[in-house]
């Protein structure tokens, strides 16, 4: 189903048969939306944009139970203690019927803590640490992007495919990065089980001294790494491992590392031959995925980044959710995600009833120079729902509601 189609069936549905229950006095619905606008802008300012994208393009047509949608964005600096703060305005001063948003996982598992306790609806659009929605998780936190278990997942699959029999692995060492690591030698031991781990490189988040990280990873004399370094980390790692032959004649997985935000910055500096998971957008030309960049491109003048393709799901998603439940109360809202069906640039995607994380996919490729910047070639789409685990481990990482 086309994108504009779907809007205006989601929209009619609503008006007609939604409309009467809304007991809210407000001339808008209001949603919080809580990130790091400030610490993190290069990668949030895109999120912001696919948020309004969708907005304008859901009030024109509409609105959401028979009134437009609104997001309040705030700022919460990066940090949990700060995130917790402003939801709470949010939801008690502000008039907010959810909250959305956040980046790093630490806030985002603070904000999910607190809308458990306090039985607010919360769509963690960007965090990605798996604990979110499984060890950590509860009945009120949904997740949109595809998670650390399942992306990493997708490159253990084709690190399988391989002859490297030794790994190492260099990661952040906070949640997501702890988790991107279990959940790729969980996924390639079972695939592979005569591989071996021969180092693991645990370097602060924003604080990788790349040089000593290289050397390190060296010595260990691996077949093959696993990066789930981002951001400036992997920029200074990219620079010391290639200054310093350590890619050479190594296969490298890299976990994120193929996505506009963390790619392009590099320029022609961009290592070939990774194989990672990002989003081609430049190659997208036809069906919802096509539709979405020529939109984007035509309204801001820019390409996407995924942080805008998830902050347009994310409102996506809670524009079907609100259709869905036919109210604004935070418990309706709760019931209304489990099984959502959303139609979304990337295709159909639902959220699990088991574990509340959607079944969205991520774009798997091999990196490559194209017109002095870096690129994804030879990729395709891997469908979440076949990388998550099964109901049974689920029901053995996730507590009891």
């Amino acid at each position: 189903m086309k994108r504009s189609t779907f809007l205006k069936a989601m929209i009619a549905t609503a008006t007609l048969a939604a409309m009467p229950v809304v007991a809210s006095a407000q001339d808008t619905i209001k949603i919080g939306e809580i990130n790091h606008y400030k610490r993190m802008a290069a990668f949030a300012g895109p999120y912001k944009q696919g948020i309004e994208l969708a907005l304008e393009e859901i009030n024109a047509a509409g609105g959401v139970l028979g009134k437009p949608l609104e997001f309040i964005f705030r700022d919460d600096q990066g940090e949990p203690g700060e995130a917790i703060k402003i939801a709470e305005e949010l939801m008690t001063r502000e008039g907010a019927v959810m909250l959305t948003g956040t980046i790093l996982s630490n806030v985002g598992l603070a904000i999910s803590s607190f809308a458990g306790e306090k039985g607010y609806v919360y769509l963690a659009s960007e965090p990605l640490a798996d604990s979110l929605v499984w060890g950590a998780g509860n009945k009120y936190t949904f997740r949109l992007r595809a998670s650390t278990y399942m992306q990493a997942a997708m490159l253990a699959e084709a690190a399988a495919n391989t002859d490297a029999k030794k790994f190492a692995t260099i990661a952040p060492n906070y949640a997501y990065g702890k988790d991107a690591v279990a959940a790729f030698k969980e996924n390639l031991l079972r695939l592979k089980p005569d591989v071996e781990f021969v180092a693991e490189q645990w370097p602060g988040v924003f604080k990788i001294d790349a040089g000593a990280e290289v050397q390190a990873l060296e010595r260990a004399k691996p077949d093959a790494i696993y990066n789930v370094t981002f951001g400036t980390d992997l920029a200074k790692f990219v620079r010391q491992g290639t200054d310093r032959g350590l890619f050479e004649g190594r296969q490298v997985f890299g976990l994120l590392s193929g996505e506009p935000e963390y790619l392009d910055p590099l320029g022609d500096e961009a290592p070939e031959g990774w194989i990672v998971t990002g989003y081609p957008w430049y190659d997208l030309k036809d069906g919802p995925g096509g539709d979405f960049v020529a939109a984007y491109q035509a309204r801001w003048d820019d390409y996407p980044r995924v942080g805008s393709l998830v902050g347009y799901m994310a409102v996506q998603s809670i524009a079907a959710a609100l259709t869905k439940a036919g109210s604004t109360d935070s418990d309706a809202i709760q019931a209304a995600f489990e099984d959502l069906q959303v139609a979304t640039p990337l295709g159909d995607i639902s959220y699990r009833s088991i574990d509340n994380q959607s079944t969205a996919g991520a774009y798997v490729g091999t990196t490559a120079l194209r017109d002095g910047k870096g690129v994804m070639v030879n990729w395709s789409y891997k469908t979440g729902a076949d990388y998550l685990p099964s109901d049974e481990d689920v029901r053995k990482l996730r507590p009891a509601e």
